[in-house]
């Protein structure tokens, strides 16, 4: 069966992700000869691409109508049928592109799908021709994908993470194996926030699409600024302890605290901050960076835990900063610090 050269720019520019400019020249083909079924179901294939899935179904039943055996026209009219949930004919479509050709893995991979809408309950069909879709196109990420899915669904976990790694040896920034992955590697036991917001811009960096990890990494950031507001209460203690605001047993420390004990405390702070927020800000990833400044400006609950914490620590400056003689005002600064953060530390976990 010959193809038309006009058709073959077509599909070219189809598979180089330009499904407009394909429609546009295979347009100019139907143009000349609208009884070419190949273009016509070329044509289905852009718009299915492009969303319109009614123009996608017309476009593979005039193909049909033409060439009755052709088997891309046939999977064009299942995927459009599918894609209008119409999935019983969507199923007769794909079986008959099987019938058409066995070892087209086009059909099998969407049967196998469909199975998983239609027949939950038989898992080993929608495996097997999932299994026929990668033995037909082990260098398809779609094939791969559709395993991936299948096995997921049936609780078949080797066989999604084999799915998973295939993928990424075919396109190792593939979106859908990316998020898998990183997602997988975060949730590992003990992962801290700042390693969890390191791996998610990680893999953003692989796959910028994914809105997935772009989520995943808000929420990692996040978890790190809600750790800064521990490291400001730390230091409120500190400072509360160094000039005894709540004096216990014996008898209390005399004020104001001798200026070395004071300056000592604030190099304690100055290291809690270093050590944990400032050091760890320069050691991550210019995009988790990024997300941290972006995450504060355009979320409010992330100002709200910065700004806690900025309060906590400015209370503990100035206990320990000024010369007090009485403890009233620290006692008061105190409470001040760290009665909000705790009304709020219990249940604002989940505010991005």
């Amino acid at each position: 069966m010959t193809t038309h050269p006009q058709v073959e720019r077509a599909r070219m520019l189809y598979e180089m992700m330009r499904p407009e400019e394909a429609r546009e020249a295979v347009g100019r083909r139907l143009a000349e000869d609208p009884d070419d079924h190949q273009a016509w179901s070329l044509l289905g294939q852009c718009q299915l691409t492009l969303g319109r899935h009614s123009e996608a179904f017309a476009a593979a039943l005039e193909s049909l109508r033409l060439e009755p055996g052709f088997l891309d026209a046939h999977f064009v009219r299942g995927t459009a049928l599918r894609r209008l949930g119409r999935l019983e004919e969507a199923e007769a479509a794909q079986r008959l592109a099987i019938r058409i050709d066995p070892y087209a893995w086009g059909p099998r991979r969407q049967l196998a799908e469909l199975l998983l809408e239609l027949a939950p309950d038989r898992p080993e069909e929608a495996l097997e021709h999932a299994e026929v879709a990668v033995r037909e196109g082990p260098e398809e990420t779609y094939t791969w994908a559709t395993m991936h899915k299948v096995a997921t669904f049936h609780e078949r976990t080797e066989l999604a993470d084999e799915a998973i790694r295939q993928i990424l040896r075919v396109d190792p920034t593939h979106t859908l194996a990316v998020t898998v992955s990183t997602e997988r590697e975060a949730a590992k036991a003990g992962t801290s926030a700042a390693r969890a917001a390191e791996l998610y811009a990680g893999g953003l960096a692989a796959a910028p699409h994914s809105d997935a990890l772009r989520k995943d990494l808000d929420r990692a950031v996040y978890r790190m600024l809600r750790g800064t507001r521990w490291l400001a209460l730390l230091c409120l203690v500190m400072a509360a302890v160094t000039v005894d605001v709540f004096p216990t047993g014996g008898e209390a420390k005399e004020l104001p605290v001798h200026l070395g004990t004071r300056l000592w405390a604030l190099t304690l702070m100055a290291v809690v901050w270093g050590f944990g927020a400032w050091r760890r800000y320069r050691r991550l990833r210019t995009g988790a960076q990024l997300t941290v400044f972006a995450l504060v400006r355009r979320s409010s609950w992330p100002r709200v835990v910065l700004g806690q914490a900025t309060w906590a620590t400015l209370c503990a400056l100035l206990l320990v900063a000024l010369p007090w003689s009485e403890r009233t005002v620290p006692q008061v600064l105190f409470w001040l610090a760290l009665v909000p953060n705790l009304l709020s530390i219990t249940h604002d976990r989940d505010k991005v």
